[in-house]
């Protein structure tokens, strides 16, 4: 009994403790980049997803320098083209190249989400859009500059690379034997 009296404090410190997850506002002046699928089918979704990793890639590194909503503007308005032919390359890399693109640099209507625990409303917002084929699919969207979906990206590579334990397990092995 003596043993498992602090396994319940601790139990419960770890309980009442933060659970408020960390969110993050999309500020006032941002550009977001969304990928919009040409239907809901599996295959459709998949290439809404390699296409997201590819251009993110290329747009984080065109404006990861960028000290300004101006300057990330200019920037991602002159690499348009290189966009485009990034998608295609990507496309016809995953035998789609029958697949039309449009690219869109503006004013671009996002619909309302929920995203760990902030309603983001629906509204014209400026933002890069990927739109694949029809483009009746789900989407995918973050915040280009600040680059917030780049940040989440790279925090989820380092979480990737985390060795994990079960705490409690570990506790409970080491009180009760």
């Amino acid at each position: 009994m003596k043993k498992i009296i602090p396994i319940l404090s601790i139990l419960m410190l770890l309980s009442f403790g933060n659970t408020k997850e960390e969110t993050i506002v999309i500020p006032q002046e941002a550009i977001r980049f969304r990928v919009i699928a040409n239907s809901d089918s599996t295959i459709d979704q998949q290439t809404k997803m390699t296409v997201k990793r590819g251009v993110q890639q290329e747009l984080y590194e065109s404006v990861r320098n960028a000290r300004t909503i101006e300057e990330a503007r200019k920037i991602t308005k002159e690499r348009l083209g290189n966009y485009q032919n990034l998608v295609e390359k990507i496309l016809t890399e995953n035998n789609q190249s029958d697949t039309n693109i449009k690219i869109n640099y503006g004013q671009n209507y996002f619909p309302e989400k929920l995203y760990h625990g902030v309603l983001y409303p629906e509204g014209k917002y400026e933002s890069l859009v990927i739109t694949l084929g029809n483009g009746l699919g789900k989407n995918w969207w973050c915040v280009l500059f600040p680059p917030l979906c780049s940040l989440e990206a790279e925090s989820k590579e380092q979480a990737s690379e985390v060795e994990y334990k079960f705490f409690i397990k570990d506790l409970i092995d080491k009180y009760l034997k």
